[in-house]
């Protein structure tokens, strides 16, 4: 059985456990860490990871930042002078770094989202050298109704969590969910 496979076992048998509902939001965050190579072959099973969550009696919804920064850019006034000059960018990444935690504020407090949905995020990776992980889910934990799933390229020692093996991490209070 390989990584992923695990992993995709591991979660099925965690989401079918019954869900505290008296957790902080940081609390009811799953972080499902994987070797960032496997993030091809993760993505690829996806949709098993819905399948499992269905038939544990969740619902399902899914998140994915992957094109986030290249819409952002897209429509960006400066968008052009920043391709002249990408160092004159540091600024306006405060303002990506917002706009990507209202979006995803909006889909965890939408209408169709209750206290047995998984909202599960993945393109995490996608951030790296944009935005900081840990900001992203501080700005939204108070959101958080079911639980969120962040399909998470790094490793994890305790509470401390690193995103694409960076030297640099930080604590949180996610559940890690892992294939060992």
């Amino acid at each position: 059985m390989n990584e992923i496979e695990r992993l995709l076992q591991a979660y099925d048998q965690f989401v079918r456990i019954p869900w505290d509902r008296s957790l902080a939001g940081a609390q009811k965050v799953w972080f499902v860490i994987y070797d960032p190579a496997q993030e091809r072959r993760l993505r690829m099973r996806i949709s098993d990871f819905e399948v499992a969550t269905r038939n544990a009696g969740h619902d399902w919804v899914l998140f994915d930042l992957t094109d986030s920064f290249a819409h952002w850019l897209a429509h960006h006034d400066y968008r052009d002078a920043y391709f002249e000059d990408p160092e004159a960018m540091d600024l306006a990444l405060e303002d990506f770094a917002a706009v990507i935690a209202e979006q995803l504020v909006a889909t965890l407090s939408g209408p169709a989202i209750s206290d047995q949905t998984v909202v599960a995020v993945s393109g995490l990776a996608s951030l790296f050298g944009l935005t900081r992980a840990s900001k992203l889910l501080r700005a939204v934990d108070s959101a958080i109704r079911g639980r969120m799933l962040v399909f998470f390229p790094g490793q994890h020692d305790g509470s401390n969590y690193r995103l694409l093996d960076a030297r640099d991490g930080w604590n949180y209070l996610a559940v890690p969910i892992s294939a060992t």
